[in-house]
């Protein structure tokens, strides 16, 4: 069984910090784009960062870019966001998700075939 389990996520000020991990089991995706996207309450899912199979090109968000790094080992099998400088709109639950099809990066949220459970991040402002 493939699974995706996010954790990280929690409280943290306005200005702090989170690194949020994503820990794939059930086969590997070493060869294949990985994911963040966010929904805030009321929102539809929106994609945060995407990272390409190597972890050579990645790609952000207009709304994170230059406060969030997404990341991966493909030894772990692991997929990561840096989430620096929070702010209280970047408040939601964060999803990672795994394509099969893709190796270079993508934005939209159909290119993925496997997503976690989901961890919410609550930004006190």
């Amino acid at each position: 069984q493939v699974q995706l389990v996010e954790s990280g996520g929690g409280l943290v000020q306005a200005g702090g910090s989170l690194r949020l991990s994503c820990a794939a089991s059930g086969r590997t995706f070493n060869n294949n784009a990985m994911g963040w996207f966010r929904q805030a309450p009321g929102k539809e899912r929106e994609f945060v960062a995407g990272i390409s199979w190597s972890g050579g090109t990645t790609h952000y968000a207009d709304s994170v870019k230059g406060r969030f790094t997404i990341s991966r080992d493909n030894a772990k099998n692991t997929l990561y966001l840096q989430m620096n400088r929070l702010k209280p709109e970047d408040m939601a639950v964060y999803y990672c998700a795994a394509s099969t099809v893709y190796r270079n990066v993508i934005t939209n949220a159909v290119g993925y075939s496997y997503w976690g459970q989901g961890t919410q991040i609550t930004v006190s402002s």
